[in-house]
This record gives C-alpha cells, structure tokens and sequence, in this order.
C-alpha cells in the first residue's frame, strides 16, 4: 500500500504559523484522496482536513476553516497542511492519512485506513 511520513511539527507561540509535511511512497498511484487528523492529549482523534484530486474538493473541521490550508504536490508525492493564527486548542499530534473505501467529503478514521507516525505541534 502506501507509507506516510509526517513533518515539520514544533512548538510555536500564539498566532504563529507551521507547514506540515506529508511524504507519500509505495503505491500511490491510487490514494487520490489524503486528510489530516489530529488528537490531543485526553481526547479523541479529530478529522481536520481532506484534499481530493490535488483540490477539486476540500474539507475543513469548522475550528480550523479560514485558518488552515491543505494542499498536494503530485509530483513530489507530498501532502502539507499550512496552519496559520495557531491556538492552544491547536496543540495535538497531527497525522497524515491515504483513504480507501467509501466517501471522501470528510475525514473518518473508518475511511482512511493508512497513517503516519504523526509529528507533534505544540501552541503556547
């Protein structure tokens, strides 16, 4: 299948700005539809975002729309999300993820069955 490996997590400050990375390898040929998920600590993963077709359809969690932008290089098989006016609430483990079956309008964990190891963001 495919292996997902996340990037350029940190801590930042307040109102700051991060671009995570998301380098795709295997077959990926197929995976046409990629999210972010995130889980802080005491709660449950949380879809953030979904790009299909290098952005023919978006989908955003309503706490990070106009905040958050995801996006895809084809042709270097990268996914980044670029979070933007960062919060506290913002502080999680944030993971790429490649779909399989069913719909692509948002991200469930039942839908995207491969992952990354996840790269953590931290807001202060």
């Amino acid at each position: 299948h495919v292996q997902l490996v996340e990037s350029g997590g940190g801590s930042v400050e307040a109102g700051g700005s991060l671009r995570l990375s998301c380098a795709a390898s295997g077959d990926t040929n197929r995976y046409y539809c990629m999210g972010w998920f995130r889980q802080a600590p005491g709660k449950e993963r949380e879809g953030v975002a979904v790009i299909y077709e290098g952005g023919v359809y978006t989908y955003y969690t309503d706490s990070v729309k106009g905040r958050f932008t995801i996006s895809q290089d084809n042709n270097k098989n990268t996914l980044y999300l670029q979070m933007n006016n960062l919060n506290s609430e913002d502080t999680a483990m944030y993971y790429c993820a490649a779909h399989g079956l069913g719909s692509c309008l948002e991200p469930t964990e039942a839908a995207f069955p491969y992952w990354g190891q996840g790269t953590q963001v931290t807001v202060s």
